[in-house]
């Protein structure tokens, strides 16, 4: 006996520590639930009894200068079946669902498909999208047919609406689906996307056990977005819109020189902003991919100039002393230089000119010979002060051009800049590339004496840098550009009665001139840029440019119509002054 107490004293003991070693880990995790994780659990209580839903805030209109929405809210209403409790539909509710269909032109899904998920919604009280973003004849109906009624909810939410459809499309962008919210992916709906969206509100919904809703309290409310001002006149954007062929590809661009606002503004092909507020099916995406329609052609597309770089050479030309206003030359339709001949575009020459008739009449032989003088750098130099081959700092993205220096070619292609390629370049070819808003930059510097940094929004600084080029240099190409417009390569325009014009035309070549015949994408680009005025209005820089034009004929056709139609809207805006003071 005495040798059993020693061992029933250790399993004893042995015992009494189990009991104590598991009583504190139940302890221990009792804690750890009820202290450690108490915040966690009360929260997960709450999601079965409260939720928490987001309240969308209508995102802000975008308008033009005269406050015309360019970019809106419109209201949807949406269908929705609310669950009574019961355990599927009804004889009654199935024929009142038949008879939303009636009313409703299109329910969401198939009808078989649609009545299997309303039997379940019904038995667990949920809410049931049927109908989204029904007309206004519609709605009508259905709450003159079913007042009050309780399976029937609709609720009424925003989707953004344009209401100009794909007018300024490039500058307004459009929004794309960022889960179940919309957020900007192009333009300004995205350059401005926290200004516009305003903030999100929210509201906490209590439900029962079967997830039936017993009370709503507001939590935050929405606060709508912030209203952006842009400097587009939206009468104009429709004049320039409508003026070019469903066929052309190209950009047209109107700005205030003085203060850089971009007055209106297209890209062509262009899109309707619409198009990504609902899925979009493979084939009209690929559709879309094809045309390239995103391009904005004025900011994000390079092009050789062409003849409208003869204004730099011009400029260069004669700060340099190598030409005077006075410099007359003899034009026999051709240029020789290293045993090749450069050929101008009318074969058998123009005959005696001076500068100003050169630059009027777009002589190339003319601007040859400056380039057997001047060296590729100079070009450049001069090229840089009127802003090309650098981005002029608009709101938006911009390609930077090329404007190529000796220096650039060996860096680039470990090759030395031949004279020959001064030529080319002489003429806006060889490796030239601008922007049409470097362009448009350029231009109004001639007339104001300064480069301005182009804006798109009213509230935006105005920045100036002064041109480093004489002012006696620029009035002389004012006076050539106004030759042009009258005598020369654009004296079409010439027809458009009381308007004040200057302007330079160009065809860029895009390849060799012996696939000039092998297909449209070969030809070259038009161009036609220039300033104009009419009556007491403010001077309008102009930049029209059109891909494989084939010549300045179609920008020029393209610039005409828009000259008509400007001198139309600003009369009616007068009689429109008269009558309001009568």
């Amino acid at each position: 006996m005495s040798t059993l107490k020693p061992i029933a004293y250790h399993k004893f003991f042995i015992m009494i520590t189990c009991v104590w070693v598991s009583f504190g880990i139940v302890c221990a995790k009792l804690v750890h639930l009820q202290i450690k994780q108490a915040d966690l659990f009360a929260r997960k209580s709450k999601k079965n009894f409260l939720h928490v839903e987001t309240v969308y805030s209508p995102r802000g209109n975008i308008v033009d200068v005269h406050g015309k929405l360019l970019a809106t809210n419109r209201p949807t209403h949406n269908v929705y079946w609310q669950g009574t409790g019961n355990y599927k539909l009804s004889h009654e509710q199935q024929k009142k669902l038949h008879n939303i269909g009636t009313i409703v032109t299109k329910l969401s899904g198939d009808k078989k498909k649609l009545i299997t998920q309303l039997n379940k919604t019904e038995r667990y009280q949920k809410k049931k999208l049927i109908a989204s973003d029904i007309p206004f004849e519609q709605l009508s109906r259905l709450e003159e047919q079913f007042p009050l009624d309780g399976n029937i909810t609709i609720e009424t939410s925003f989707a953004r609406f344009y209401p100009h459809d794909t007018c300024a499309s490039h500058l307004l962008g459009y929004l794309g689906r960022l889960k179940v919210d919309f957020t900007g992916k192009m333009g300004l709906e995205h350059l401005f996307e926290q200004t516009l969206k305003g903030k999100h509100g929210t509201i906490a919904t209590t439900i029962n056990s079967v997830g039936a809703k017993l009370s709503e309290t507001p939590l935050q409310k929405p606060q709508t977005g912030s209203d952006v001002q842009t400097t587009i006149d939206l009468e104009l954007q429709k004049i320039i819109e409508t003026s070019f062929a469903k066929d052309q590809t190209g950009m047209c661009l109107l700005m205030d020189p003085e203060n850089g606002a971009i007055l209106a503004m297209t890209s062509r092909p262009n899109f309707s902003p619409s198009l990504f507020l609902a899925p979009i099916s493979q084939s009209d995406w690929q559709q879309l991919q094809n045309e390239h329609p995103f391009l904005n052609r004025a900011f994000n597309a390079n092009y050789p100039p062409g003849s409208i770089f003869k204004l730099v050479v011009t400029s260069a030309a004669l700060e340099h002393g190598v030409i005077t206003p006075d410099t007359l030359w003899d034009c026999k339709g051709y240029i020789t230089f290293a045993g090749r001949r450069y050929h101008c575009h009318v074969r058998h020459g123009h005959g005696k000119l001076n500068v100003s008739e050169a630059l009027e009449q777009s002589c190339n032989p003319f601007f040859y010979d400056i380039g057997t003088k001047m060296s590729i750098d100079t070009f450049a130099d001069y090229a840089h002060r009127f802003g090309l081959g650098q981005k002029t700092n608009i709101s938006f993205s911009e390609k930077s051009g090329l404007v190529p220096t000796s220096t650039w070619k060996q860096e680039t292609f470990g090759q030395r800049w031949w004279p020959g390629e001064t030529l080319s370049a002489a003429i806006g070819q060889s490796y030239l590339l601008v922007t049409p808003i470097q362009v448009a930059r350029m231009i109004g510097g001639i007339f104001t004496g300064y480069l301005v940094r182009p804006r798109i929004l009213v509230d935006e600084p105005i920045e100036k840098k002064p041109l480093d080029v004489k002012p006696e240099t620029l009035d002389f190409l004012k006076q050539s550009m106004k030759k042009v417009a009258t005598q020369g390569t654009g004296k079409r325009l010439s027809r458009v009665k009381n308007i004040e014009l200057y302007i330079k035309t160009s065809t860029a070549q895009t390849s060799g001139l012996d696939k000039r015949d092998k297909g449209r994408q070969y030809q070259e680009h038009g161009w036609l840029v220039g300033q104009f005025c009419y009556k007491e209005e403010k001077p309008i820089t102009l930049v029209v440019l059109v891909e494989h034009a084939g010549s300045s004929r179609a920008p020029t056709l393209i610039a005409r119509k828009i000259l008509v139609r400007y001198k139309k809207v600003v009369d009616a805006r007068e009689r429109n002054i008269l009558d309001q003071k009568i």
